[in-house]
């Protein structure tokens, strides 16, 4: 009570203070930088990553993207990369006539080298920037070298996908929240019983985001997904504590004449309540923190740091702003729209034969379907943009062109024997899928001296410690295929050179696929892990952490079994974080009405009554908060063109859903079953024994 009664007191101080804070918010969140690439989460120790850190350092070269230049003149085109050459952070550019340099006779330069360089009436023009493939400096130079190249000339690599990425999501992000806060709005307002309290609602718990969102300055940047996500998120989820609240504030204003007593009472019952629940949400987010790709860690921490915002807030500034807006609440009182569930509740605690006889029905295709659905995810990042895309465009250009799916860079130690490297190469053509090598003695053959080559290109492919080989590919990221031929690569590059290194964007993609398979089943493992101590805990029980758990996780196995049955293709990411996110998002649903069947149970009401007591009393609240989490996702899920958002937006809303009928339905059913099990495996669980007559006479 001491909270309540301090809060009720300060409550003045607490919303000035919390406006206060709003101002230095405001400048972290407009001064946090956002990563639009998903690559630079993979782990330091990679050799691939490694590999792009030495090219940065020996080479002065991060990024590296294609030109494709569309029936133009040569002339024309040498005129636009002199300009390009002056573009800041622009390294350097190689075309065909760059090597040539009007020293070498065009005859003496092998055929195939034409060739890469032209086709029919395209141009393929070779950039190479000093800072690295998603920084800011990178980005500003491909805006740049677009706009002096004009529309005849489209810009490829991860650098170009990158900057419009980041352009589309900048377009999107304001729009994803205030899609989000109109849904959000729309489904209180129909469930709630006042008409103006989910803008309040929503005035808490903008705060509390844009607390969150200010505080990411600390971390130094965060990636575009927890940036798009987070806002919508921690609306979804944090919104419970504020309808828990306003629920108790009524309750406890029937209970005394004085608002501010019945706040302070309010306030302590649902900082009590809250704590359990958000210690699950806050949980399935840190465990994201041992993915061993970091994006998890970033999109774990501020997701955290969100919740626990948002309960602070929660019994701060929203008591102060309900108490001070309590007069005009009591006018705009309507009655909710949710149905009596009495009927409902009856008839599923009834018939709850049916509903064990359809878990267990449902458990193995739908685990069957979630296991599949981890085999079927995409890795190439482009392919969750929207096909309209310049970038995409260039790279189905260059595919289609120049069959050129992606590009290698090799790294080998510039003191092996000419003789050597030029063996390797030849290796490298022969390998499946390799369509050719640039290299200094690809470039020269035996019949060229190296010192005929122009300084302008021989500094490109060699420094005083590494000798550069490029090779392109015909095979897409992230393909089975092209994972065969990183194998056979990588074994090549370790017969001529053991410190040898291959880099690039499908290297990369390889191994963030191998690393994301362990992250599954290690973030899996841990929040289902940590959530069963929680409950078990929270409950004082073996047995029902497990059931509990079981329910969930058959709503998790049907959310994400669903694409391999409907036969979608998700983006990698999500079926890691979802899983995560709506074990803690949802298990909620079923630690409300756990709690009130074990209450009553503990005061001595028969099993089939007390089971549908707590059905009865809880499908309102989850009601309401399930359809706040799909209201506030599912708006973005349609809207946005960014596929890697869409999905995991579209999954939490079905989820929602999917976990509301579970708990609805299976939990009730579970309790009914296992209702023995359960008495002698819960601390609390059975009523006390009144004491016989002897013992009160005595």
């Amino acid at each position: 009570m001491k909270l309540g009664k301090a809060v009720v007191k300060c409550r003045v101080i607490i919303l000035i203070a919390a406006l206060l804070l709003l101002i230095p918010s405001i400048f972290g969140m407009i001064y946090t930088r956002v990563n639009y690439d998903m690559l630079n989460y993979l782990p330091e120790s990679l050799d691939t990553v490694k590999g792009q850190k030495y090219m940065l350092e020996d080479f002065g070269k991060g990024a590296f993207s294609f030109l494709i230049f569309e029936d133009m003149s040569e002339k024309d085109i040498n005129s636009v990369t002199d300009e390009i050459k002056e573009v800041d952070h622009v390294a350097n550019v190689l075309s065909f006539s760059d090597i040539t340099d009007g020293t070498i006779p065009q005859e003496l330069l092998p055929d195939k080298l034409y060739k890469v360089f032209n086709s029919g009436d395209d141009t393929l023009v070779a950039v190479f920037f000093d800072t690295s493939s998603s920084s800011d400096e990178t980005m500003e130079a491909i805006g740049k070298i677009r706009s002096i190249a004009g529309k005849q000339c489209l810009v490829s690599g991860i650098s170009a996908m990158v900057t419009d990425l980041r352009d589309l999501c900048e377009r999107e992000e304001a729009i994803y929240v205030a899609i989000a806060v109109v849904l959000a709005v729309v489904a209180m307002i129909l469930f709630l019983d006042n008409w103006i309290i989910p803008f309040v609602f929503l005035g808490s718990i903008g705060i509390a985001i844009l607390l969150n969102m200010g505080s990411n300055y600390f971390m130094g940047e965060i990636s575009y997904i927890t940036k798009a996500l987070s806002a919508v998120l921690q609306l979804a989820v944090t919104m419970d504590y504020s309808i828990f609240l306003w629920h108790s504030y009524g309750e406890h204003k029937q209970r005394y004449p004085d608002h501010k007593e019945a706040m302070a009472h309010a306030i302590h019952e649902t900082f009590t309540s809250v704590i359990g629940s958000s210690v699950t949400t806050i949980a399935g987010f840190i465990a994201l923190c041992f993915m061993t790709f970091t994006l998890g860690r970033d999109l774990g921490i501020v997701m955290a740091k969100g919740v626990l915002l948002g309960v602070v807030c929660c019994v701060t500034v929203l008591p102060a702003i309900i108490l001070m807006l309590d007069k005009l609440l009591e006018k705009t009182m309507h009655r909710s729209l949710v149905p009596s569930p009495k009927l409902l509740a009856k008839g599923i605690v009834k018939i709850f034969p049916v509903f064990l006889v359809l878990f267990a029905a449902l458990a193995v295709p739908a685990f069957m379907g979630y296991q599949q659905t981890n085999n079927e995810v995409y890795y190439e990042l482009s392919s969750s943009l929207p096909k309209d895309m310049p970038n995409v465009i260039a790279n189905t250009k260059l595919k289609e062109e120049f069959n050129m799916g992606s590009t290698h860079m090799i790294l080998v130690n510039s003191n092996l024997p000419s003789k050597q490297v030029r063996k390797m190469e030849k290796e490298f053509e022969n390998v499946d899928g390799i369509k050719f090598t640039i290299g200094l003695e690809s470039l020269i053959g035996p019949s060229i001296p190296e010192e005929f080559i122009p300084e302008s290109v021989s500094s490109i492919l060699k420094s005083d410690r590494w000798e550069m080989i490029l090779l392109s590919s015909e095979y897409r990221t992230a393909t089975p295929e092209m994972s065969e031929q990183i194998k056979e690569l990588n074994r090549i590059i370790k017969t001529y050179d053991e410190e040898g290194l291959l880099v690039g964007e499908a290297a990369c993609t390889n191994d963030l696929i191998d690393i994301t398979s362990v992250d599954f089943a290690t973030v899996n493992t841990i929040s289902i892990i940590a959530i069963f101590i929680i409950i078990m805990l929270v409950e004082k029980s073996i047995s029902l952490p497990i059931i509990l758990v079981a329910v969930i996780e058959l709503a998790i196995f049907i959310n994400l079994g669903l694409p391999h049955y409907l036969g979608e293709s998700l983006p990698f990411i999500a079926p890691i974080c979802i899983s995560t996110i709506q074990l803690g998002a949802t298990v909620d649903y079923a630690i409300l009405m756990t709690t009130r069947y074990k209450k009553e149970r503990s005061q001595g009401i028969e099993k089939r009554e007390a089971v549908r007591t707590a059905l009865q009393t809880s499908i309102p609240s989850i009601l309401v908060s399930a359809m706040g989490l799909f209201a506030a996702t599912v708006g973005v899920a349609i809207y946005t063109e960014v596929d890697m958002i869409g999905s995991l937006c579209a999954l939490m809303a079905r989820g929602a859903i999917i976990s509301l009928l579970c708990v609805a339905v299976f939990l009730p059913a579970m309790f009914m079953l296992f209702d023995k099990f359960i008495s002698v495996t819960t601390i609390g669980f059975r009523p006390k024994k009144k004491p016989e007559m002897s013992e009160v006479k005595q």
